[in-house]
């Protein structure tokens, strides 16, 4: 992991200079189920699933596996995160990002290593916190007007005109066959300030009060509050940015999709803990190289606009689309004249990419 992190300090050199504003590191754990019983370090996990539980610090701004580590079924998802968090940071200040911000779900907590943190001065955190009973009642006893309406922006924006909504069948289906239903009604957030036990400084709480009503078949059941909780150290971010934010990180979920099912990195091929381990960091290399290919194709002056776009799109494509797009055209190779001729023999709206791309490499140092 440390050698292909050389090569990717040696690939983010190549970026601009606004590349290096800002890093967002990521942590999450992910169960790899699996039913050998024979496979050494393999173990069942609270949902009585059989497997391996890795561990995945990825890099945000580009979808980056930065350590991925495997560990037996049964350990918790927080287990080492601190460790390899720290790693990633010295990473990226190797690097020259100016910003760090750490992001995690209510696991990767690490109370402990807040205040470390916090006083480096240039890392920022954004992490769910458990809602226990002190935090629901610091909540519910702040007053009415410190709630303000959280409104989500549009998901996507309607380039033609508004199709036609049709009705939510769902919710009509599971009123008439009288089960429980819960809807949401409203969202709102509110602030406060908060010291964890493990720490000697307070941090600033976001609370995200969504406003339920359950309805038990046909029949109005009660209507009640739910509170989501994130804690950080960003005084600049309003109550809002912060949960989008945080809501941001389901990203991640994404990338570890693609490691399961796009690469098949998540896979427990062969026999131990640590052959697993060696086999999910190498196959995890071809979703890195998918990730260097579109951050090194240059952009012509000309083109700007157009090639960022570009760029963009292929840094969030899917491993099935860029091997169609990139890996698997078909090609004739002809030999002659001491030299290789290869002709495309179709046609694909990425070739120009491709081509600026082996030009780039081309010129790309070995060492």
């Amino acid at each position: 992991m440390d050698l292909i992190n050389i090569v990717r300090l040696r690939v983010w050199k190549q970026q601009s200079a606004d590349f290096f504003e800002h890093a967002v590191i990521e942590a999450d754990g992910t169960m790899v189920p699996t039913d050998a019983e024979c496979k050494q370090g393999v173990d069942i996990n609270h949902k009585g699933v059989w497997g391996y539980h890795p561990l995945l610090i990825s890099l945000a701004n580009t979808g980056e596996p930065l350590y991925l580590i495997n560990r037996s079924g049964n350990r918790p998802s927080h287990e080492d995160a601190p460790l390899y968090l720290d790693k990633a940071i010295d990473l990226c200040r190797q690097a020259g990002f100016r910003q760090i911000t750490l992001r995690g779900d209510t696991d990767f907590t690490q109370t402990k290593h807040l205040d470390r943190w916090d006083d480096s001065g240039d890392i920022r955190f954004l992490f769910g916190i458990d809602a226990h009973s002190l935090l629901k009642s610091l909540a519910e006893d702040l007053p009415a007007d410190a709630y303000g309406y959280l409104e989500r922006p549009a998901r996507y924006a309607i380039k033609t005109v508004p199709r036609q909504e049709f009705p939510r069948l769902k919710s009509q289906i599971v009123s008439q066959r009288g089960y429980k239903n819960i809807e949401l009604i409203e969202e709102s957030v509110a602030e406060f300030e908060y010291r964890p036990t493990a720490c000697k400084k307070s941090y600033r709480v976001v609370v995200l009060r969504k406003h339920l009503e359950i309805n038990d078949g046909q029949m109005r059941f009660f209507k009640e509050y739910r509170y989501f909780f994130y804690i950080t150290n960003d005084r600049e971010m309003s109550a809002e940015e912060v949960v989008f934010s945080s809501n941001d990180r389901c990203n991640q979920e994404n990338l570890i999709a693609q490691l399961k099912s796009g690469v098949h990195a998540l896979e427990t091929p062969v026999d131990n803990l640590v052959s697993n381990w060696a086999y999910m960091v190498m196959a995890s290399l071809a979703w890195s190289l998918k990730a260097w290919s579109a951050m090194l194709i240059p952009v012509e002056p000309r083109h700007t606009a157009k090639q960022l776009v570009e760029k963009t799109k292929l840094l969030r494509m899917e491993f099935a689309t860029f091997c169609a797009a990139f890996i698997q055209m078909p090609c004739q190779i002809v030999r002659g004249g001491r030299r290789l001729i290869y002709r495309l023999l179709s046609w694909n709206p990425w070739q120009d990419a491709f081509f600026r791309l082996v030009e780039r490499l081309h010129g790309f140092p070995l060492c």
